[in-house]
């Protein structure tokens, strides 16, 4: 057990610690925690995690399939109609603001960026249907940059293990980049989110098959 009075820890520095244990062992149950979206090229990957807002991985690898046989690349994409891609799609959360964001992103893509996915989150972030949730998620995945992509499963367990108390994703990204080191930060976003969809999970979180228990405030309330 970490105890930060025994060893004399400041705040910051035990939730440092605390962080890197918990960081390690969740390495154990997931030695290969990468994104469970299907995709074959980056612009696929791009169109997957736009389609993931509120929606949950499993529904967007169910539709993705045929749209991508269809629409393989963003010259394809930015070809088609919001009508055209709307029935591929029809089946995950929000499928019109989506269809009309993915015709829209494609086009844009193709004139301002010859079709390459950029590697900066101020561009991304220019991109219909691109917040700084996706734009964080890509750089992360695509070109292993050091972005914390914070949804509902990392908002809900930093708030469980007491490393946060930010009322928003921005500020839970921000207090928890104080605590993650810079070349874990790849890896900890897949770790965090694995473990909320599988253990830590919003309704009644399965403590007693928690790895990290021993590390969470909450289990000591």
């Amino acid at each position: 057990m970490l105890n930060k009075n025994s060893i004399e820890l400041s705040d910051y520095q035990y939730n440092q610690k605390r962080m890197g244990l918990i960081l390690a062992e969740l390495n154990k149950i997931y030695p290969d925690a990468q994104t469970e979206l299907r995709y074959q090229n980056p612009f696929q990957l791009l169109v997957s995690v736009i389609l993931s807002a509120q929606c949950t991985d499993e529904r967007v690898n169910k539709v993705t399939p045929a749209l991508f046989d269809t629409f393989p690349d963003s010259e394809t994409m930015a070809a088609a109609t919001t009508e055209i891609i709307y029935p591929y799609i029809r089946s995950i959360s929000y499928p019109n603001s989506k269809a009309k964001n993915l015709a829209e992103m494609a086009k844009q893509l193709v004139q301002n960026h010859q079709g390459i996915i950029p590697n900066q989150v101020s561009e991304l972030i220019k991109l219909p249907g691109v917040g700084r949730k996706t734009a964080h998620v890509i750089c992360s995945v695509l070109f292993g940059m050091p972005t914390l992509a914070v949804d509902t499963h990392v908002f809900r367990i930093s708030h469980r293990l007491g490393f946060s108390a930010g009322k928003t994703p921005e500020a839970v990204e921000k207090d928890l980049m104080r605590f993650i080191n810079p070349e874990q930060v790849h890896q900890a976003h897949h770790l965090l989110i694995l473990h909320g969809r599988r253990i830590c999970i919003a309704r009644k979180p399965k403590c007693d098959d928690c790895a990290i228990a021993l590390y969470c405030p909450k289990i000591f309330e």
